[in-house]
């Protein structure tokens, strides 16, 4: 068996610190593929690698790339699959689990870009500041500046849903705003809560009570359509929903139908169903919606800080086997553990 460890990475757009990072590592060598146009030379490749460094954006990659069963079982070298950044939609974390492959994910590493983001959107929608700068960019005067009246973010209620790395964040920028921040994390107790900046309260509780809703939860089979029908109507007439999460959280068709009644004051979305969404998406169309196109975390500071991550635990796993930092799967790290052992002889 040669003892170079191979990584292999598909042709999406990464900041170079990764490249630089894992091709300066002695002993490792790696191979960019593209995701379309060549596939025997990526499967040549898939099946001798050892790390797979994948998108975490669903739409970016074709789905024959998606690690499931039928790719695990293609790459029976792998010992580990790795995210651009904190999601990992691309990959079937129990697939991998059974398969005794480490998913590694960048947690953390665009949080400051994502309740950023958040903040952002939240401004925009409450001092309506797209309408404004679509009126100021066109041709028709005659608008007064109270007919853009909008509202302060001091005073309010900011309900934060996943109160992680991005979630913790957005807690202290509204604090910072003056705002009362409640929070809702399953993995989180009352005093956990309270140390992250927030009053830990149950999901229909801050529904009930927020001015503003925001989500920062993982998308997996416990939060998929967690946003449905019930949910938007048990918000506050007149509140906002905030999304810079992962698409299919919340129910796209629930939230139009919340919005057009006027049930909502308004929303600020950044993910999708479909990335970007169709020109003619409903919530496309109602001036009450401040929209981005999975942005949040897009940042250079984000991209460079996820690539540095990635690289560097990949680096370290195959260097001496060290427990990754950001380990999607820790129930796996045993069995993991001997795979990597016997593979690389640590």
């Amino acid at each position: 068996m040669s003892s170079t460890k191979r990584v292999v990475r598909f042709d999406f757009w990464l900041d170079p610190a990764f490249d630089r990072i894992v091709s300066a590592a002695p002993g490792i060598a790696l191979r960019t593929c593209r995701r379309e146009g060549a596939d025997d030379q990526a499967w040549d490749a898939l099946a001798s690698a050892q790390v797979l460094q994948t998108t975490a954006a669903k739409d970016e990659l074709p789905r024959h790339w998606f690690v499931g069963e039928p790719l695990l079982a293609r790459c029976p070298q792998l010992l580990a699959v790795s995210t651009s950044g904190s999601g990992y939609d691309t990959v079937d974390v129990a697939a991998c689990t059974r398969a005794g492959v480490l998913v590694l994910n960048q947690a953390g590493g665009n949080a400051d870009s994502v309740a950023e983001m958040a903040l952002g959107l939240m401004l925009a929608v409450l001092r309506r500041i797209p309408a404004s700068d679509r009126l100021l960019h066109g041709t028709a005067r005659g608008f007064s500046r109270e007919d853009l009246m909008g509202h302060e973010l001091r005073g309010r209620t900011l309900g934060v849903v996943g109160v992680g790395e991005a979630g913790r964040r957005v807690a202290a920028l509204g604090r910072a705003f003056g705002m009362q921040v409640l929070g809702v994390d399953p993995a989180l107790d009352a005093t956990q809560m309270a140390a992250r900046g927030a009053e830990a309260v149950a999901l229909d509780e801050l529904l009930r009570r927020a001015d503003i809703v925001s989500l920062h939860c993982p998308r997996d089979a416990s939060t998929l359509g967690l946003m449905d029908v019930e949910a938007f109507a048990a918000m506050r007439p007149g509140s906002i929903f905030v999304s810079t999460a992962r698409g299919g959280i919340h129910d796209e068709a629930a939230l139009h139908a919340a919005l057009a009644s006027g049930h909502l004051g308004g929303a600020g979305l950044d993910v999708w169903d479909q990335e970007p969404p169709p020109a003619e998406h409903p919530l496309l169309q109602l001036p009450n919606v401040v929209a981005t196109f999975h942005t949040a975390g897009v940042t250079h500071e984000a991209r460079r800080n996820n690539a540095t991550l990635a690289a560097t635990q990949i680096v370290q796993l195959l260097a001496d086997g060290q427990l990754p930092a950001r380990l999607v799967n820790p129930e796996v790290w045993p069995q993991a553990s001997a795979r990597i052992a016997a593979a690389l002889g640590h």
